[in-house]
């Protein structure tokens, strides 16, 4: 969840590493700091706050060395405040540490240190394992060369760490020089000309480079200005791999949107388009994936499916078990991965486990992995990010290739899961029993998603003016049915997040069983409406809440009538296929979140205590 980047090069250190920061604000952070090595010193600036806030900080200093570690924290041991913010210098003096990760054994080191003469200037679990480096360094013998000797010590206390991990240490007896390791928390090292980035996620150094090594678990990299090596924790040599990032860096730049979330709701129809792309038989009634590494044969003796994400993913997996349900006629579970581990859930041998996440390195959807593996199970993923620690160590998977989302708040990934959550129901429908012709007929209504989406974006001018009349509220239902109830899971997800407005999303029917206590007039419910069978069952839950008093929002498709006065504001969406009406339905969603945000003046891009990638338990 934290935001890292240290550099080794030719150029003045602390310049990138602030530029790296401000591109990882979004992953959610509550301090920032900076290290840069020079005159035989660490030099340290840190502020609790914003990234700018550093910047106002660094400028006071003299930074001009050209190795350097930077950091946004989220705080997890110990309060928000400058001595708790990264990076910590142990208190010889010797070693300047930033981490993201929670130690969990920290205690009872430090309790270790204490006994040794160390000293502590904060609350966190970080300052104890920079201590501990510098305990084992003083431990290692003058004349050992001096790169393995920097190496060395930080292994021997990694060695120690009960807990997950992602590192970057600089040491004042090496100039120019860094070490950096991963246990469960990503690091990425950037190859440049001349120069080494290592950053937490792509979009703080593909302004640098493209050309990059995913460091895997239990992996340390020795970078000077030369060269970089890697080995294991159990000093085994690694030959590294370079893969290439594939967007760029104007990708990840807002353009002429207020924010990042705008800009990523209005970038949906591409993004579906982008993620269909390539993925349809040649007859035009099925999907195709390159990726899964799971024959049409065994895809046939498969008899239950089990999703496990996190959050919006998990919203995402609920509709997909919908579809799967609905089209293939197989049953399907979906289950928290942050539970999934802990419940010892029984599975069938005939079971295929799915784990979606946006970022790919999700701690709890990649734990839930990891469970489903260790059982023998086979498990694919749905995910963003290419290299991603999920997409290597799944047996197969899908991407999403919607390119870098910035806001913290999901928009186009998760219309992005819906779409290959769909696709996937088909292909499994079409391996069972749907016809050729009703396969060819979804296949139609998907390739038709992107222009139904555009359609509903039309509605953003009405949308914000009834985010005007309902800003003010600190209360909100969402109600939807089948499909749609996942979407009003998301709802109300959604104006939770950048809001800060209490929501609630239920399936419509469950009002009557205890929701409908709260309704009033200080409590608007949003309602999803589309044409079908039970629309006047949710027209009729739509009256009980009028005969309340309770505002009524409601999001109907083209072609239905409501009775008249029974909803105080209507949104249309374009009729489609089911399996497309989530996606359509979305937009409405994000739309009056997003407006409802900016007028209530939240800051829509960063909002407070939450994190882009979740990598801590």
């Amino acid at each position: 969840m934290c935001g890292i980047v240290g550099y080794v090069g030719k150029q003045r250190a602390v310049s990138i590493i602030i530029e790296g920061l401000k591109r990882l604000e979004y992953r959610g952070y509550d301090s920032a700091g900076v290290c840069v090595l020079q005159g035989g010193q660490l030099d340290v600036a840190k502020k609790a706050g914003r990234v700018e806030v550093l910047a106002k900080e660094a400028a006071r200093h003299r930074f001009n060395g050209t190795t350097g570690i930077g950091h946004t924290r989220w705080a997890t041991h110990g309060g928000v405040t400058d001595a708790n913010a990264h990076p910590h210098v142990s208190s010889d003096g010797k070693f300047a540490l930033i981490h993201n990760g929670v130690i969990e054994n920290y205690s009872q080191m430090k309790q270790f240190l204490v006994g040794k003469g160390y000293t502590f200037a904060s609350e966190t679990d970080t300052e104890v394992l920079c201590n501990l480096i510098a305990y084992h360094y003083a431990k290692e013998p003058v004349g050992q060369n001096g790169g393995s000797r920097f190496v060395e010590c930080v292994r021997k206390s990694l060695q120690h760490v009960e807990g997950t991990y992602g590192i970057v240490v600089l040491g004042v007896d090496f100039p120019g020089e860094m070490v950096a390791a991963r246990k469960a928390s990503p690091l990425i090292l950037g190859v440049g000309d001349g120069e080494y980035i290592i950053a937490s996620d792509a979009s703080a150094l593909v302004s640098r480079t493209q050309n990059v090594v995913y460091l895997k678990d239990g992996e340390i990299v020795h970078i000077t200005p030369a060269a970089f090596s890697i080995t294991t924790l159990d000093q085994e040599d690694v030959s590294p791999v370079v893969d290439r990032i594939t967007w760029s860096v104007a990708d990840a730049d807002m353009g002429d949107y207020a924010h990042f979330m705008e800009k990523e709701i209005f970038e949906q129809p591409q993004a579906l388009e982008n993620t269909m792309r390539g993925r349809f038989s040649e007859d035009g009634s099925t999907a195709n994936f390159g990726g899964l590494n799971i024959t049409a044969a065994e895809l046939r003796q498969i008899d239950r499916f089990l999703f496990c994400a996190c959050g919006t993913a998990w919203h995402a997996c609920l509709v997909t078990e919908h579809l799967i349900e609905r089209f293939a006629r197989i049953p399907c579970e979906v289950d928290y991965a942050s539970e999934f581990r802990y419940r010892n859930t029984p599975l069938h041998s005939n079971t295929l486990f799915f784990v979606i996440s946006q970022s790919g390195e999700t701690i709890d959807t990649l734990a839930a992995l990891r469970e489903a593996k260790r059982k023998g199970y086979k498990a694919l993923a749905i995910n963003n990010v290419v290299g991603s620690t999920i997409a290597r160590e799944a047996d197969g998977g899908i991407y999403q290739h919607v390119g870098p989302e910035i806001g913290v708040a999901s928009t186009k990934a998760f219309t992005s899961q819906l779409m290959v959550g769909a696709m996937v129901a088909l292909y499994v429908a079409r391996l069972r029993d749907m016809s050729f012709s009703d396969g060819v007929q979804y296949v139609k209504a998907l390739k038709g998603a992107p222009a139904l989406v555009r359609k509903a974006l039309e509605q953003a001018p009405h949308i914000r003016a009834i985010a005007k009349r309902f800003a003010g509220y600190h209360d909100m239902l969402f109600l939807g049915r089948l499909s749609l109830f996942p979407l009003a899971l998301e709802g109300a997800l959604k104006l939770k997040e950048i809001s800060y407005i209490h929501a609630e999303g239920y399936p419509a029917a469950e009002m009557k069983h205890g929701p409908i206590a709260l309704i009033s007039e200080k409590c608007p419910s949003v309602f999803f409406a589309p044409a079908g069978e039970i629309f006047p069952k949710i027209v009729s839950s739509m009256q009980e809440i009028k005969a309340r008093k309770g505002p009524v929002i409601a999001i109907i498709t083209e072609g239905c009538e409501l009775p008249p006065g029974l909803a105080d504001e209507v949104i249309t969406i374009p009729d489609c296929h089911e399996a497309v009406l989530p996606m359509v339905a979305a937009i409405p969603i994000q739309l009056l979140s997003y407006y409802i945000a900016v007028e209530r003046g939240c800051d829509v891009d960063k909002p407070r205590n939450l994190a882009k990638s979740v990598t801590v338990e």
